[in-house]
């Protein structure tokens, strides 16, 4: 399958096929939902959704991953994992540049980023993002961590715009896939809480915890002694709350893609979507395991993906059609939480 989605994009040098595949192969040992909605694609954009994967990813793993790890440079202080960084940032550098890139993840990305002209300033932001990770470990208030999470997650659909193609002027579509990149990470922070906590961040305002009574130290707390506290619950309940509303301000940029493209995303907002379900259905007990979408659910999701991408491929053959109403662009842009 690797070698057909790499024809179709017709892509040809054999370094970089080497550099796509193990960008695929990142995203489907690490990015299960993300991976499951990619395959609803057409095969010629796989490869571009699979290069940008890829290359968060490893910048990811340097900022994260224990010892040992597959990303080179990760070492255990910050020192070491900031040269890591500068030299991802180097190599980055080279691969806009002029494709002499090391990292077949950077190679991947470069020429991602030259075949559908994506902004490069997308990609110095995220790596901005990634190093204060290294040294900003809490956020005061909802505002600051929108700020943190332009570089961290907007950049990431605004990086994705080009390659899934919109059926308006690109920058009509952006603040929406803005938003639903915002969207994912915020269910990723409900998600991974006890995670995040153990490697010294947190991500849920202390604003917001403070409102219900609750702090830092009182997280620490009930990770250590596996414990819940209805105070911390009503924390997550209130993120998760904000975090819905992200998805709801984004979600009206689905009609604005390419038609082939919304089956992809609209299902990666039911199975992140799902995620938060996941996590009240377990008893808001993310502080000390991950909540998981059933097998099942997955399953009916990606089942109503397929009949979708069907659907969508037998219309672009019968050519223009009036959209459903529910497709139809809604003409208003998504505003910012205070």
């Amino acid at each position: 399958m690797t070698a057909r989605e790499l024809d179709a994009a017709r892509i040809t040098d054999r370094r970089l096929r080497a550099a796509y595949t193990h960008c695929r192969e990142l995203n489907a040992r690490h990015g299960r939902t993300y991976f499951l909605a990619t395959r609803l694609l057409p095969p010629e954009r796989r490869p571009a959704v699979h290069a940008l994967y890829g290359f968060a990813r490893w910048a990811d793993d340097i900022v994260d991953a224990p010892d040992g790890d597959r990303a080179p440079g990760t070492g255990g202080d910050t020192a070491r994992r900031t040269a890591a960084l500068d030299r991802l940032s180097e190599d980055l550098h080279h691969g806009l540049a002029d494709g002499r890139a090391t990292a077949p993840v950077v190679a991947a990305l470069a020429d991602t980023s030259r075949r559908y002209a994506i902004d490069h300033r997308h990609f110095t932001d995220f790596l901005t993002a990634m190093r204060s990770d290294l040294t900003v470990t809490e956020y005061a208030c909802y505002d600051d961590l929108r700020a943190y999470m332009h570089g961290s997650a907007a950049v990431i659909g605004l990086q994705m715009l080009p390659v899934l193609g919109a059926v308006v002027p690109r920058e009509e579509a952006a603040p929406y896939a803005a938003e639903l990149g915002v969207a994912f990470q915020l269910t990723n922070f409900l998600r991974d809480v006890g995670e995040d906590l153990d490697r010294g961040r947190v991500y849920l305002p202390l604003d917001l915890l403070a409102a219900h009574g609750a702090d830092r130290e009182l997280l620490r707390h009930c990770r250590d002694g596996g414990r819940t506290d209805h105070r911390v619950t009503a924390a997550l309940r209130e993120f998760e709350s904000l975090t819905r509303a992200v998805y709801r301000r984004a979600a009206p940029g689905v009609p604005l893609l390419a038609p082939v493209a919304r089956p992809c995303i609209r299902t990666a907002l039911v199975l992140y979507g799902g995620i938060l379900d996941a996590v009240a259905a377990d008893g808001w007990t993310v502080l000390h395991r991950r909540a998981v979408v059933p097998r099942r659910r997955r399953a009916l999701v990606a089942a109503d993906g397929l009949l979708r991408v069907a659907a969508a491929r037998f219309a672009a053959r019968r050519g223009p059609v009036s959209a459903p109403a529910g497709d139809r662009p809604a003409p208003s842009r998504p505003k910012e939480s205070a």
